[in-house]
């Protein structure tokens, strides 16, 4: 038994937190679309909306419904933040720069942009990992891209919506008022 102790020991010792499993949103530290250093932890007592986005995507237009999610609630407490990823069809090929123009020039994206991760596959990113397998409701693939994460003040995964939700249509909008509340 005491060896079996020191094998989980070590191994808790040597192996990187984003390999660990996460028990909240808030242990996260990611690069933003300009190459930045983006602790998670930030949004601590905050209500997230955390979307695979891409900008060739037939859902691409969702970016419009974003924006006014994140106008309409960021002063109660909502943050959007897109995660640019080129997992499903290549549709999100470009550099960051290049994602960040097109973003803000094309559709006025003001909230928060992270720099590109892998959604899914044998390289899925450890963001990704949480978001998709630590709320056993809620867990499973991620099927293509907009897929929308409802995270709770607390760090905790709440709500899952699929690509053909709309950002401002009635479901979203009732769970971010339920998640703003709590």
């Amino acid at each position: 038994m005491k060896s079996l102790f020191g094998i989980a020991a070590l191994c808790a010792l040597t192996l990187p937190n984003s390999l660990m499993a996460a028990d909240s949103l808030h242990e996260f530290t990611v690069k933003d679309i300009d190459g930045k250093d983006l602790k998670l932890s930030a949004f601590k007592g905050k209500t997230v909306l955390l979307v695979n986005v891409a900008s060739q995507c037939g859902y691409t237009g969702q970016y419009v419904g974003l924006q006014r999610l994140h106008e309409q609630f960021k002063d109660q407490g909502l943050v959007v933040v897109g995660i640019p990823a080129n997992n499903f069809g290549g549709q999100e090929p470009g550099t960051e720069a290049e994602i960040k123009a097109f973003c803000t020039g094309d559709y006025g994206v003001t909230f928060p942009m992270l720099s590109k991760l892998s959604a899914a596959g044998a390289d899925q990113a450890p963001l990704f990992v949480f978001l998709t397998s630590s709320n056993p409701e809620l867990s499973g693939p991620i099927n293509w891209n907009f897929e929308k994460f409802l995270v709770d003040k607390n760090g905790k995964v709440i709500g899952r919506f699929q690509s053909g939700v709309e950002p401002d249509g009635d479901e979203l909008a009732a769970a971010i008022k339920d998640g703003l509340s709590r």
